[in-house]
């Protein structure tokens, strides 16, 4: 495994480490870009701190989890407006260990592609495999990659959905390793569900995902809706695994991209400009 230590850029990032409900009392351990810590748990107090030095790290609870940083952010946990929505049901989801670097995780989230071949009779089937003409976007007032006009046939595009559907999608990478999905909601007009992936780089070639939906939907249970989210996210661990390199390509050429994946070469771009390298075949400057 490639360990070399994370550049200044990946470490002025806040990181989602673990959901509240994961957390024991009292101390456990966990890691973060090749770095252990321990966690300390107090009724609903939490402090995080580096093993190898005991420094004491910033944290943050949002969103049902704990974020921490290693460096010097310049800016917030990612604002996520519709979590102040009274009537939406925040779904934790769990994390899942995947032996593949974080930005590989992020750039298979923002691929529809896959859809058919990979969630089939879920998120797509064939022949609905076209991946129509979308429009992306580096968003320099609020420095965010985002997908717009994105839609895509799915068969079943939410546990409540009863038949397939046009679902219309919008992606916004709000960091380098939290990316956001943005969809058509079976039970709203005129609203989105919002499903989100925060990506936790423990090592250059391994990761936790830690999946979380804010969701309009009052009639299925928590239980029935991690496990939707469970089912199509192991999915993608299989195809995640299996790519080489684990790490991230990003020098030109290095793999030959198509009208589909607009938005990938759109969040490599936007890493290579931020100067993250962690998780990537690059090497920091």
């Amino acid at each position: 495994m490639n360990l070399k230590p994370a550049e200044k850029a990946a470490l002025d990032q806040w990181y989602c480490i673990d959901a509240f409900a994961d957390i024991p009392p009292g101390q456990s351990a966990n890691r973060l870009l090749g770095h252990d810590l321990a966690v300390a748990r107090t009724g609903e107090d939490f402090a995080v701190r580096r093993t190898d030095t005991g420094a004491a790290l910033p944290v943050r609870l949002r969103y049902g989890y704990l974020w921490t940083t290693l460096g010097e952010p310049v800016r917030d946990v990612l604002p996520i407006p519709e979590a102040d929505e009274a009537d939406r049901r925040l779904v934790v989801c769990g994390a899942i260990s995947v032996k593949s670097s974080a930005p590989r995780v992020v750039e298979n989230f923002l691929d529809m592609a896959h859809f058919p071949f990979v969630h089939t009779d879920i998120l797509g089937a064939e022949p609905h495999t076209e991946v129509l003409h979308y429009t992306t976007e580096i968003r320099r007032d609020i420095d965010e990659v985002w997908a717009t006009n994105c839609q895509f046939f799915q068969p079943q595009a939410a546990l409540s959905a009863k038949e397939g559907i046009m679902t219309q999608y919008q992606y916004r990478v709000a960091d380098p390793f939290a990316v956001l999905l943005y969809k058509t909601c079976p039970n709203a007009a005129n609203r989105w569900d919002v499903i989100c992936l925060f990506v936790q780089p423990v090592d250059p070639e391994f990761c936790r995902a830690h999946p979380v939906m804010f969701l309009i939907d009052d009639v299925s249970t928590v239980t029935e809706l991690v496990a939707f989210q469970q089912v199509i996210f192991l999915q993608d661990r299989i195809i995640l695994e299996n790519q080489r390199p684990l790490l991230l390509p990003l020098e030109p050429r290095s793999e030959i991209p198509t009208r589909a994946d607009a938005s990938s070469v759109a969040y490599r771009r936007w890493l290579k400009e931020k100067g993250i390298v962690y998780g990537t075949t690059a090497q920091a400057a």
